[in-house]
């Protein structure tokens, strides 16, 4: 990602469409861990193999659909709506891999 400051010094956000598992776990450490690493508000942990049991099996799209818009507790795209769509799917890819 990269910060471009505009003539009023507003920061634009400009967003790679090119994501990598990499760039999964980067969103998931910047954004997604607030809640995911201390299970706020009912989110399921990292890792946490029994809590993510009964979500995997609606399957990853539907588990990124529910992030970017939002479900229970959490907002859409996490919070950060300056995220891309890919981004926020390459998240949910990482933690559903690192909990399984």
């Amino acid at each position: 990602m990269k910060h471009l400051l505009a003539p009023a010094g507003l920061a634009l956000l400009v967003v790679s469409t090119n994501v990598s598992a990499a760039d999964g776990k980067a969103v998931y450490t910047q954004i997604c861990r607030a809640c995911h690493a201390t299970g706020v508000a009912g989110a399921p942990i990292l890792g946490d193999r029994d809590a993510w049991a009964a979500r995997v099996p609606a399957g990853l799209e539907a588990l990124q659909q529910s992030a970017l818009r939002g479900k229970g507790g959490m907002p859409p795209k996490g919070g950060n709506p300056g995220l891309a769509d890919s981004q926020v799917k390459a998240a949910v890819e990482y933690m559903v891999s690192q909990s399984r």
